[in-house]
């Protein structure tokens, strides 16, 4: 049977579920942390790993719970004490990946939910969950920074990787700078109508280099979403001098 389609109200109610679970910051963070644990943790380790109160915690914990992003389960207890309550995500990866055709309605929802927060909140949350999924994309890929990998040779594994998702990516030199060349973006028209999901590649950009080589700076000197004819984003290390080769 084919999916219906969502109503306005709906839809108002996922795009509100989605900026109550990972608007705030520190609930991101957590949502994070429990990820990277696939036993789960308890109110109290996560208290204790991020400086919290346990009763502040749990508060986010559980607004994680209502939005169906973590599940809840007890952990016998070695003791005479109650079981106490473990937290876990509900997916193994983070499932960011948008292919075209599939998720427009993810897409689009996530655009609404980043209007909804203001330009700089959404521009910052937008290039956050980029530069993490970036991050493990490269940790995926078995990407490491070791030293050995050049500048620019670390553009062409990036450019690679885009491409791998959608973006069909190349990496050129203009003049003296190096810049990663999008043709086609996964995004489609929700990024035309929503730019700020433009900073979603940027921090994908950001999180591969500085896994796979060291901290750059990225800019987006031409976008689509703009009107331009690709998107272009400007590289520039912030180490040491990029190598020329």
């Amino acid at each position: 049977m084919a999916n219906r389609a969502l109503t306005p109200t709906e839809f108002g109610n996922l795009v509100n579920a989605i900026t109550s679970a990972f608007g705030d910051p520190t609930r991101r963070s957590i949502y994070l942390l429990v990820h990277e644990h696939e036993d789960g943790l308890t109110a109290s380790e996560v208290a204790e790993a991020t400086g919290l109160h346990a009763n502040v915690a749990r508060h986010h914990l559980d607004k994680l719970v209502g939005g169906s992003y973590v599940e809840v389960s007890q952990r016998p207890s070695s003791g005479a004490g109650r079981p106490a309550k473990v937290y876990r995500t509900k997916e193994a990866s983070l499932r960011l990946e948008f292919e075209v055709g599939h998720d427009d309605i993810l897409v689009t929802l996530l655009g609404k939910a980043l209007s909804r927060l203001g330009d700089e909140a959404a521009t910052e949350l937008a290039e956050e969950v980029g530069l993490e999924f970036g991050k493990q994309m490269a940790s995926s890929m078995g990407g490491t920074n070791d030293g050995k990998r050049s500048f620019r040779s670390s553009l062409h594994v990036v450019a690679d990787a885009l491409s791998a998702h959608g973006f069909s990516a190349h990496a050129e030199r203009h003049g003296e700078e190096l810049r990663i060349v999008s043709s086609h973006c996964p995004f489609g028209d929700a990024a035309i109508e929503h730019p700020v999901i433009c900073a979603v590649d940027r921090g994908m950009v950001k999180g591969l280099l500085s896994s796979l080589y060291g901290e750059t700076e990225v800019a987006l000197s031409s976008s689509v979403a703009f009107g331009d004819a690709e998107c272009v984003a400007d590289i520039t290390s912030t180490g040491a001098t990029a190598p020329s080769a």
